[in-house]
Order: structure tokens, then sequence, then C-alpha cells
């Protein structure tokens, strides 16, 4: 008789953390944040509720790693901005890099069910900024700020509100659907924050 090896509940743990991710994902993209359920995420993963509180205490946190996961598959781990002394070349490569992600369907639909109730649920938007956000910006302000120290960005420029000015209308141009975003629009947004509005 032939012995089966015994099965590695690593393995297993991963494929069932797997299935979780994907399915709060799914969920939350498809009936929204409010009505997107710890029993609902482990009907559709294939696991049982007791699985998901075991690792994680909400549905909030269940999804907010779910999001850092997903970064890492479409691409989030590439986020680490280039210094090339181009200073202008390497904000537009990672700002393409961020319109790819906001235009992939499987990041879009539950990212835009979490930042809606992020705006309503002030807790889940702190986790949402402190989690998600805040370490993609701090990756900007380093950036301009090696700018500075090149001679490339004035001094006295403060790097944190330098970054809004080509983060924010890409988040809000997305958010509120006014119009595509595009590699063409991210690109303008570089050159209008690093040269100005006034004749060179």
């Amino acid at each position: 008789m032939v012995k089966k090896p015994a099965s590695d509940p690593t393995r297993r743990s991963e494929k069932s953390r797997r299935a979780i991710y994907d399915a709060a994902l799914a969920l939350v993209g498809e009936v929204g944040y409010p009505k997107t359920t710890i029993e609902g995420i482990a009907a559709r993963a294939g696991v049982g509720k007791q699985t998901i509180y075991r690792w994680w205490s909400s549905k909030a946190d269940v999804l907010l790693e779910a999001f850092l996961d997903l970064s890492g598959q479409t691409g989030g781990e590439t986020y680490a901005i280039p210094d090339t002394g181009d200073l202008a070349a390497d904000l537009k490569a990672v700002l393409r890099a961020t319109v790819d992600e906001l235009n992939d369907p499987r990041f879009e639909r539950p990212s835009r069910a979490l930042a809606a109730e992020g705006v309503v649920n002030e807790a889940l938007g702190r986790e949402f900024v402190t989690k998600l956000l805040d370490p993609s910006l701090r990756l900007y302000v380093e950036r301009l700020r090696a700018a500075q120290a090149a001679g490339d960005v004035r001094p006295e420029v403060d790097p944190r509100i330098a970054l809004e000015l080509f983060v924010s209308p890409l988040a809000q141009r997305w958010l509120q659907h006014t119009a595509p975003i595009s590699y063409e629009y991210t690109d303008t947004l570089v050159d209008y924050a690093l040269h100005g509005l006034a004749p060179r």
C-alpha cells in the first residue's frame, strides 16, 4: 500500500488566503463596501468564517491587505521611483505605471468602492490613507528631496505640497470620471507642475 504524502498546511493556508483576497476584492467591486460581509467573503472563497477571523479582525482588514497584495500583482512593486537624474522622466514613468494600475479592471472596481466608502467612513478612510496611500506618497517626497539636493527643485519648496500638483489631479479625474486618464495626461501634469504656467 502506497502511503499518501501528508498535505502541507502552509500551502493550504496560502491557497485559502489567496481565495479570500480574490473573493473580498470581487465582492466589494460588485456590491460595494457596506454590503460586503465576512460571511459573503467566506462563502465565495469556499472557506469557513472562522478561517477569516483567525487571520483578520474585520472586513476592512481583509480588504486592505488584499489591496496591498493586488498592488504587488499589478505592478505596485515597481513603484520605487527611479532616480536617473532626470526628474521629469522619472515622475512621468511612475505616473504612467499608476495609469496602468488605475485602468486595470482588477484594481479599478474594488478601488473605487473602497475610495467611495472612505469618504463617508472616517475610520476606513484613515486606514486606507495610512496603509495604502501614504507609503506611495513618501516615495514621491523622497524623489523630490533628492531633486532638491541636486539643485533641480528650489530648496524652499515643500515636497509634500509639490507632489499634489500631479498626484491630486490624476486621482480626481479618475474618481470623478471627468475625462479619461492617459499617459499624455500625466506627462502634461508633470510638465505643468515642474515648469509652471508663466512664459519661459
